[in-house]
């Protein structure tokens, strides 16, 4: 689908970079809302920006402060440091 919109010349320049292509930015800020809202999987993501792997979309996420970490993987994550804390005899 091809979608075209005006944005006021002004407005543009305060929000897009003279050096950026338009309508790359726009197309990121909409992968990213569209993410963090719910409404498109990573899978998606990366098919929409056109990344080869999924290593691609984490960067490109992780560039505009999108983290996919919860408390449960931290809990996790902790549980599996106490674990080989205690099979080591050493704090890690």
């Amino acid at each position: 689908m091809r979608i075209t919109i005006e944005i006021p010349d002004e407005l543009a320049r305060q929000v897009i970079s003279p050096d950026a292509d338009p309508a790359r930015v726009l197309l990121e800020d909409f992968a990213v809302e569209s993410y963090r809202a719910g409404k498109l999987t990573m899978e998606q993501v990366r098919q929409l920006m056109g990344f080869g792997t999924r290593m691609q979309v984490d960067s490109f996420l992780q560039r505009h402060q999108v983290y996919d970490y919860t408390v449960v993987e931290l809990e996790k994550d902790l549980a599996t440091l106490d674990r080989l804390a205690s099979t080591t005899g050493k704090p890690l």
